[in-house]
């Protein structure tokens, strides 16, 4: 486990009542300066990707990205992060579904400048459009999931969905294959094809 993974753990302890003094003491140590709140994991494992993809160390430059396990604990964790807690900035991504609960969480924190990034409908659309459909199933083949994908597909309730929804619901449909999925798509994207959401929130760090 690296430190910045023994901060994560610490905060998501501390938002589920456990105690704050582990938190505030790595936070000091690892000289944490930002939070990166997100949905789940296949969100953080897209971020992850590309700040690889672009040689940066999030960790060394005191970025926490740190999944929360659902939006709607995006107000728990702002307190806690945010000026009422360890004074940390905080910016996230959301779906667009998602963007009441970041607001509210970043009002009811405190936080002057509501800086977080919505993705049209979610981040696995966005980076579906920016693939596009034919690439998308070249990954899907390469990753050894075109079976599951054509018995996906022959069922009847995916024939009145497009190609990109079919392929969006495909990705959730087993344990793990997002966040698996997460990291492929944004490994395979073209550098001027990243989605906007998603750029802007890297750059932003």
């Amino acid at each position: 486990m690296t430190d910045m993974e023994s901060f994560r753990d610490a905060v998501t302890t501390w938002a589920a009542g456990g105690p704050g003094d582990p938190a505030r003491e790595l936070a000091t140590q690892l000289g944490v300066r930002t939070v990166v709140l997100l949905e789940g994991l296949s969100d953080a494992a897209a971020v992850g990707a590309l700040a690889a993809g672009r040689g940066r160390d999030l960790p060394a430059e005191g970025v926490c990205v740190l999944p929360m396990g659902g939006a709607m604990n995006v107000g728990r964790f702002a307190r806690l992060l945010g000026p009422p807690g360890l004074g940390l900035r905080l910016t996230g991504l959301c779906d667009e579904g998602e963007r009441g609960y970041y607001a509210r969480g970043w009002e009811r924190a405190g936080v002057a400048r509501q800086e977080f990034f919505v993705c049209a409908a979610d981040l696995e659309d966005e980076l579906i459009r920016a693939l596009g459909v034919t690439r998308m199933e070249e990954l899907i083949r390469a990753e050894g999931d075109l079976r599951p994908l054509r018995t996906f597909l022959s069922q009847p309730a995916q024939r009145e969905r497009t190609a990109q929804q079919r392929l969006r619901r495909f990705l959730g449909t087993k344990k793990g294959r997002k966040i698996h999925y997460g990291r492929v798509l944004v490994e395979a994207l073209h550098p001027e094809r990243v989605p906007a959401p998603l750029d802007d929130l890297l750059t932003s760090l």
